[in-house]
Parts: structure tokens; C-alpha cells; sequence
């Protein structure tokens, strides 16, 4: 065996780590858990699959149902993790949508997109669009999954993600406005922590997707220079940045861009924190 296939060509801590013979590392492999009934909350979460030939896959909550015929805002989530680690399925997910559908009495959509570098971005973002249009075909009742036939709202829709995530649901809302996506009425957009870029190059963003620069010409990392964004879907922005984050003042300048009245754009900046995935009751900090 060639030793020199283990040696380390590109380390991204924390995420991930490339070995010359092409081995990718993961600094921390996610824990997955099973989709089910939350005793605790009464809470009923099951997974589906969005696209058998991309498997593409989601996982769906509902809460307890108390009124079939009264039909619940619909929330869609994007992970965080960096477009390379992280999952729909992780412990972590799991327990902050259980408990925030619980809570606000609202369906949940994770969306499960592929990972780079084994799937290059912008495979990512196409997978996250397309999780989006399968949601939009429940608009009328007739869609493939029955819960969200059942019991979202598709006229109060909310997208949400936090880090790379956050980015996500960004671009999914602009590709909403510009391509007049039909049956969702978009009335909120949530972004914790979004991960755009900055001045310098980002060299992890550019590994994982090779068409990019990982400058600031690219509208996915830097909004200003997208000619969609004044199209996004979304009647109201609430972005949430660190104050220890790096990647804090991009949230900032972001806001100042969107096309909405001042009052439905808010920057929210949390005092002292540096970085956070997911927070929740139910699971801490991840």
C-alpha cells in the first residue's frame, strides 16, 4: 500500500479533510437518527424521497393534530454544516424541529441535499431548489405526500436554515421570485448565522465547488452582485449574525440590500455568541 495516498492535500477544520488518493475525512460524523412519534411532544416526524433518480430525501413533522381541518403554517429547513457534513436525518435536526413544531404548532420540511466534495456544488443548491418545487406541488391538495395534503398552509410558508444553510435558503428564495414558483405564498425568510463570503477568497467554498472563485463575483457568496436578489420571494427577512462571527458583517450588509421596507428586514445581532448550528430546548447547542 502507497503511504503517500494518506497524505493530507486540503484540511478545512472543522469540516472536512481530503487525502491525495481522493479519501474524504470528516473531522465529526453525523449522528442520524430514526424518524417517529415524539412521546414527549406528540410530535410525528417520517421521511420521504423527493427525487428516486438525484435521492434527493426530506424529512416531515407534523404536530398533534387536534383540528384535521384547520390547515398549519409550513416551515422549510435547510441544514448547516458547511455544504460537506451535516444531514436532514441528524440527531440535532431532529430534535430542534420536534420541538419548534411542538412549540409554534407548525409543519416542518427538512430538505436532505447531497454533500460536496463528492457531490460538487452546486449540486447542493439544485438539490434544495428542487426540495422546494416538491413542496409547491402539494399547493392544491393533490400532492404525493398526504400530511402536507392535509396540513400545511401553503399560502403561510417561512424558509429557514442557519450557516450554509442560511445561504441556501437565500438562494432558494431568489430562485422563488425570479422563476415565479407557483402555489407557495412565501411570507418569511429566516437566516441564523448565514455563511456568505467576505473580502478574501474562501478556499473551502471553491474546493467544493470548482466553478466558483470563491470571491466575491459570485452572487451565491456575495448577494450584492446578484441581479435576482431585489426578485426574492419572501415578504419579511429576519437575519440573525454572531457578534464573534466572522462572517457577521456580509448578514449585515445583506440586509441593507433586500428590496423590503425597513421594518420587514431585520438584523438581529446576538451579543457575545461566536457560532452556532442549532438551538433549541431540546438539544443545547450543536
Amino acid at each position: 500500500m502507497d503511504s503517500s495516498n494518506d497524505e493530507i492535500i486540503y484540511d478545512f477544520p472543522p469540516f472536512i479533510k481530503v487525502h491525495k488518493d481522493g479519501h474524504v475525512e470528516r473531522y465529526n460524523e453525523v449522528e442520524t437518527v430514526e424518524a417517529g412519534y415524539d412521546p414527549d411532544t406528540g410530535v410525528q416526524s417520517k421521511d420521504v424521497v423527493i427525487s428516486p433518480e438525484s435521492s434527493i430525501k426530506a424529512r416531515i413533522f407534523i404536530p398533534q393534530i387536534n383540528n384535521p381541518a384547520h390547515k398549519l403554517p409550513l416551515l422549510v429547513h435547510y441544514h448547516g454544516g458547511g455544504f460537506c457534513t451535516g444531514s436532514a436525518f441528524q440527531i440535532e435536526t431532529k430534535n430542534f424541529l420536534t420541538s419548534l413544531v411542538s412549540e409554534v404548532n407548525i409543519v416542518a420540511v427538512s430538505i436532505d441535499y447531497r454533500l460536496a466534495p463528492e457531490h460538487p456544488l452546486p449540486i447542493a443548491y439544485e438539490d434544495s431548489w428542487a426540495g422546494l418545487q416538491w413542496v409547491a406541488t402539494h399547493f392544491n391538495g393533490l400532492g404525493p405526500d398526504p400530511w402536507l395534503n392535509a396540513h400545511a398552509d401553503f399560502g403561510r410558508v417561512v424558509l429557514a436554515g442557519e450557516s450554509a444553510g442560511a445561504n441556501t435558503a437565500h438562494y432558494v428564495a431568489i430562485q422563488a421570485g425570479s422563476t415565479g414558483l407557483a402555489g407557495l405564498k412565501i411570507q418569511g425568510l429566516i437566516m441564523v448565522h448565514p455563511s456568505f463570503g467576505g473580502v478574501e477568497p474562501r478556499r473551502m467554498y471553491k474546493f467544493l465547488c470548482p466553478s466558483s472563485s470563491g470571491c466575491d463575483d459570485d452572487p451565491k457568496l456575495n448577494p450584492a452582485v446578484d441581479p435576482n436578489l431585489k426578485k426574492m420571494s419572501a415578504d419579511r427577512v429576519l437575519i440573525c449574525v454572531a457578534e464573534k462571527d466572522s462572517m457577521r458583517f456580509r448578514g449585515k450588509v445583506i440586509s441593507s440590500l433586500i428590496n423590503k421596507p425597513i421594518n420587514d428586514v431585520k438584523a438581529a445581532a446576538l451579543a457575545e455568541q461566536v457560532f452556532n448550528l442549532l438551538i433549541g430546548p431540546a438539544n443545547g447547542v450543536a
